[in-house]
C-alpha cells in the first residue's frame, strides 16, 4: 500500500461516519432494544411520541417541559428506551441520587429531573401500569412506587423519600405477555400490572425501577400522573371577573398603568428555575396587558405558559393570551415560566401595562 493510501483511507472512513451521523440527525429513530412504561408514559416515551417533528415551536407552548428536555439533549427523547444503569446491584439509591431519579442518575436524561408542568394522565386510584419491553428481557424485578401525598411535581425534585413502594412484581420471564408485531416502534412485549395508590389526589408521579432479567441491566422511568380531586394545574387559566356591563371610565387607571405584577420563585435547581408571575388589574377593568421583567443577574427565560414571552438579553416581555388578556377591576390571572441562571438568581424588577 502507497504512503498517500492511508491519509485517504482515514478520509474516506471519517466522510462516511459523518454522512451516518448527519442522517441520524436529520431523520433520528429510536433504539431497538430495551423499554420503558407506555401507559401512563414515561416522560421521554410520552415526549417521544407526541412530538415526532421536535423542531416544532408549537411544543414550547403547548408542552414547555417536553421543549426543554429537546433542547438540553434530543437524544434522550429518540432513546426513549435506553435509560439504563448496569451492574447496580441492587442499591438503586446508591447510584440514582435524589433530585435525578427521572433521569436515572444519568446526564443524557438530565432534563427529565426538572419539575414543571409535564402532561399527566388522568387515573384512578386503583388502575393498570404497562411498561414495553422491546427487547424481552424478561425481568429480575419491576419496583413501582407513587408519590407520597403532599409531593408536589410543578416545583419538586424528587427524592427516594417521597416514594411509596406499592408495587414488586418479583422475577417473570418474558413469555406469555401480549405483543405487538405489527408495530413498528413497540415490536416487543408488554408488561401490565395493577397498582393501588389509596389516599392520593391531584398531581404525583409514578416511578418505576425495571431490573432485566437476562443481567444486571436496570431502568429507570418517571411517569405523571393525576388521581381524581386536588388543585388544577397553573396552566389552567383562573376564572376572571366578568366586565362590568357598562364601559369603562376613559380616564387613565391611576397609578399602577391599569395592573401591577408580582413574582415568586416556584422551583430552582442547578442552572434553571421555574417562577409563577400573578398579575392584577387596577381599580378599572383591563383588556390586555404586558408584563416586563428586568433580571438584574443575567437570567434568561426559555419556556412559558399562558402567556406570550420574549426576551432581550436580560429583559423579558411578557404578554396576555386570548384567555387571559380581560380582567376585571381587581381580578387577577397568572403566567408560568422556566429560565436558567448562574451565579445568582435574584427576582427581577417588574412593570406591568395595561394594553388594548
Amino acid at each position: 500500500m502507497s504512503s498517500t493510501a492511508k491519509p485517504r483511507r482515514r478520509l474516506t472512513v471519517a466522510a462516511l461516519a459523518l454522512l451516518t451521523l448527519s442522517a441520524i440527525l436529520i431523520n433520528p429513530q429510536p433504539a431497538s432494544a430495551h423499554g420503558s412504561a407506555i401507559d401512563p408514559p414515561s416522560r421521554h416515551y410520552g415526549c417521544a411520541t407526541r412530538w415526532v417533528d421536535w423542531l416544532n415551536p408549537v411544543m414550547q407552548t403547548q408542552e414547555p417541559m417536553c421543549w426543554q428536555a429537546y433542547q438540553a439533549n434530543p437524544a434522550a427523547m429518540w432513546t426513549w428506551n435506553g435509560l439504563i444503569q448496569d451492574n447496580v446491584n441492587n442499591n438503586h439509591q446508591a447510584r440514582v441520587p435524589d433530585g435525578k431519579l427521572c433521569g436515572g442518575g444519568d446526564a443524557t436524561y438530565a432534563a427529565l429531573d426538572n419539575p414543571g408542568p409535564w402532561r399527566a394522565q388522568a387515573v384512578n386510584n386503583t388502575f393498570t401500569w404497562t411498561m414495553h419491553d422491546q427487547a424481552r428481557h424478561g425481568a429480575a424485578y419491576i419496583q413501582i412506587y407513587v408519590t407520597r401525598q403532599g409531593f408536589d411535581p410543578l416545583t419538586q425534585r424528587l427524592r427516594w423519600s417521597d416514594l411509596e413502594l406499592v408495587k414488586d412484581t418479583g422475577p417473570f420471564p418474558d413469555t406469555g405477555w401480549p405483543t405487538r408485531p405489527n408495530d413498528p416502534l413497540l415490536n416487543g412485549v408488554d408488561y401490565s400490572f395493577q397498582v393501588s395508590a389509596p389516599g392520593r389526589t391531584g398531581r404525583h408521579i409514578m416511578y418505576a425501577v425495571w431490573r432485566a432479567g437476562h443481567a444486571d441491566q436496570n431502568y429507570y422511568m418517571c411517569s405523571d400522573v393525576r388521581f381524581p380531586g386536588g388543585t388544577p394545574d397553573p396552566t389552567t387559566p383562573p376564572p376572571t371577573t366578568p366586565p362590568p356591563a357598562s364601559p369603562p371610565p376613559t380616564t387613565p387607571p391611576a397609578g399602577n398603568a391599569g395592573c401591577s405584577a408580582t413574582y415568586a420563585v416556584t422551583g430552582q435547581w442547578s442552572g434553571g428555575f421555574q417562577a409563577d408571575v400573578r398579575v392584577t388589574a387596577g381599580s378599572t377593568a383591563i383588556s390586555g396587558w404586558t408584563v416586563t421583567m428586568q433580571f438584574p443577574d443575567g437570567q434568561t427565560v426559555g419556556q412559558s405558559w399562558n402567556a406570550s414571552v420574549t426576551s432581550n438579553g436580560s429583559t423579558a416581555t411578557a404578554r396576555n393570551v386570548d384567555y387571559n388578556g380581560s380582567l376585571g377591576a381587581g381580578a387577577s390571572t397568572s403566567f408560568g415560566l422556566i429560565g436558567s441562571w448562574a451565579n445568582t438568581n435574584r427576582a427581577p424588577t417588574l412593570s406591568c401595562a395595561a394594553t388594548g
